[in-house]
């Protein structure tokens, strides 16, 4: 039964009205999507729907009225609704048949590892950039989150079957860069002896000392007489230490790239300036004495962009042009940039840059990842950057684990400020959410183990008979199972992988409260067996979303 029960029921909605208008019982308007979602309270039915009340404030007509003829025209030979209610002020309900939701477990079966995956990508090639740290030091909690961020979009892209590309743009360029040179030079000379005060706009973490005496220990050289002429040398050095320190500790975290894209390669292959004089060509950038302005009030921004400045250098926006102008010349359809929630102003300008250069704007989507409090013991940790005393992803993820820092990075929205409890999220208990979903799945195995002492052997849907499943809260498991794939497709369309946490929060929940109410392996047979069965498939869709969030299905805790 490959098919979604939302999906049919937008489609028969759809009908109706299409009914309603034929017949001249409605007056025509223009709905650009018709909103059907689920409805929490069972009571209150499957689905919910707002069309009625849209559309009568549209045509200006009684929206209970409007929702009654709407009723009135839904196909009732449906084998999929059960009944319709209206509600409120014109809300309509809709109640699925229990078998249909009882025979929508068969998909669960068929498909195993892949239950959950939808076409909704159709191959198109997407590229999705993250973390995109500058060089200068470790990733800190802020990068940790957005690469968790990235990471699951990614995965959730792949299960929607896009052909998606992972990509890390490291802005190994400008006067960063000769910053951290210098900061290294300056410490490598501190180590030989010599008395040095670093100036504010150096980098003053114990790493930059370690990189000094890593320098020093291969080869002492003659760099104190060449003076700032060494800087290019120790800030080549210093950035290739630390690049493959930031990859490994991606990859401890379980972010692995298709490429590391560097900046400074856009310079010297010269596709800015050549992108630039092309722009300067088309009208869009003009100049202004020496300076160089991008003409991006004429896409909807507020003031016009500088590209390069006075003294001749670039800005960091003349690069991100090229550097987003490469990405579709490579031929992406789709470009998702994921940012941190600092860079919001950047967004007009950047989708004025692409709409420039003839692409569509819904080409570019940016996520905002917003900022991480770390708690201890209920209070918040101190950070701060220039001073080195931040606190890294690596030690985050060396205290609570690869699993506990990934799913918390996801409790909450990518735009909304987040709380990170170091205590609770190394806590075993079921106050530690991802402990809790892990148990779940650990708990199932569990079960199947007892079974199988028992002698019975997980049974498949066309060995049980899944009307023996009526309790309620079996109904809950199956209907939190069956909206799987609906909720996947949405996390796609939204780019919003906490929906995937949120998800498994309430099926776990679901889960453990029947656990505790009932026993799989029971007297009957005939009932054993088709509860081994919905076990089987609630573990299936737990080990599906935890793979997707890139966090581990134990079998035993």
């Amino acid at each position: 039964m490959h098919f979604q029960v939302k999906d049919v029921t937008i489609e028969l909605l759809k009908q109706a009205i299409t009914n309603a208008v034929h017949k001249g019982l409605l007056s025509e308007v223009n709905l650009p999507f018709i909103e059907v979602e689920a409805v929490k309270d069972s009571a209150h039915g499957d689905y919910a729907t707002n069309a009625a009340l849209v559309m009568a404030s549209r045509a200006k007509k009684d929206p209970r009225k409007t929702a009654e003829i709407l009723v009135g025209e839904i196909d009732r030979h449906n084998q999929i609704i059960e009944k319709i209610e209206i509600a409120g002020p014109g809300f309509i309900n809709f109640f699925v048949r229990d078998e249909m939701w009882r025979n929508l477990l068969q998909d669960v079966d068929a498909k195993g590892e892949r239950y959950g995956e939808n076409d909704l990508g159709k191959g198109q090639r997407v590229q999705v950039e993250f973390v995109s740290a500058n060089p200068t030091g470790p990733l800190h909690i802020g990068h940790a989150r957005g690469a968790v961020v990235g990471d699951v979009i990614a995965n959730i892209m792949e299960a929607s079957h896009y052909s998606v590309f992972r990509e890390y743009y490291i802005n190994d360029a400008g006067n960063q860069m000769n910053n951290l040179g210098k900061s290294v030079l300056l410490r490598y000379r501190e180590l030989l002896g010599e008395h040095v005060d670093l100036p504010d706009d150096c980098y003053q973490g114990d790493y930059i000392r370690e990189i000094a005496r890593g320098i020093l220990e291969k080869e002492r050289g003659d760099w104190q007489k060449k003076g700032e002429a060494a800087i290019p040398f120790f800030t080549a050095h210093a950035a290739g230490v630390i690049l493959e320190e930031i990859k490994k500790d991606l990859r401890d975290f379980g972010v692995v790239f298709d490429e590391y894209f560097s900046e400074n390669e856009l310079y010297k292959s010269g596709d800015v300036s050549k992108l630039l004089s092309a722009l300067e060509e088309k009208g869009f950038i003009y100049g202004n004495g020496e300076t160089l302005w991008f003409k991006t009030t004429a896409f909807g921004d507020e003031k016009d962009r500088v590209v390069v400045k006075k003294n001749g250098e670039h800005t960091y926006f003349a690069a991100d042009i090229a550097y987003h102008e490469n990405k579709f010349v490579r031929g992406f359809d789709k470009v998702i940039d994921v940012w941190g929630a600092d860079h919001h102003g950047y967004i007009s300008r950047l989708m004025a840059s692409v709409e420039s250069l003839g692409h569509e704007k819904e080409s570019l989507k940016i996520i905002l990842v917003q900022l991480v409090n770390l708690l201890r013991d209920g209070k918040p940790v101190a950070m701060s950057t220039r001073s080195g005393e931040f606190v890294t992803m690596k030690e985050v993820v060396d205290e609570v684990g690869k699993d506990a820092a990934r799913y918390n990075f996801l409790m909450r929205r990518s735009d909304s400020h987040l709380d990170f409890d170091l205590d609770l999220a190394k806590r075993q208990s079921s106050e530690n959410p991802v402990y809790y979903v892990q148990y779940a799945h650990a708990r199932i195995c569990s079960i199947f183990g007892m079974a199988n002492v028992r002698g019975y052997e997980v049974p498949s849907f066309r060995n049980v008979d899944v009307n023996c499943l009526d309790l309620p809260e079996e109904m809950a498991l199956i209907k939190a199972i069956a909206r799987f794939p609906e909720m996947l497709e949405g996390a796609a369309r939204t780019l919003e992988p906490h929906r995937l946490t949120f998800y498994l929060n309430d099926l776990a929940a679901i889960f453990h409260n029947y656990y505790n109410k009932h026993k799989v392996l029971s007297p009957d047979e005939e009932l054993t067996l088709a509860r081994l069965f919905l076990v089987k498939s609630v573990r299936t869709v737990l080990r599906n979303t935890l793979i997707l969030l890139g966090v581990s299905a134990p079998e035993k805790m």
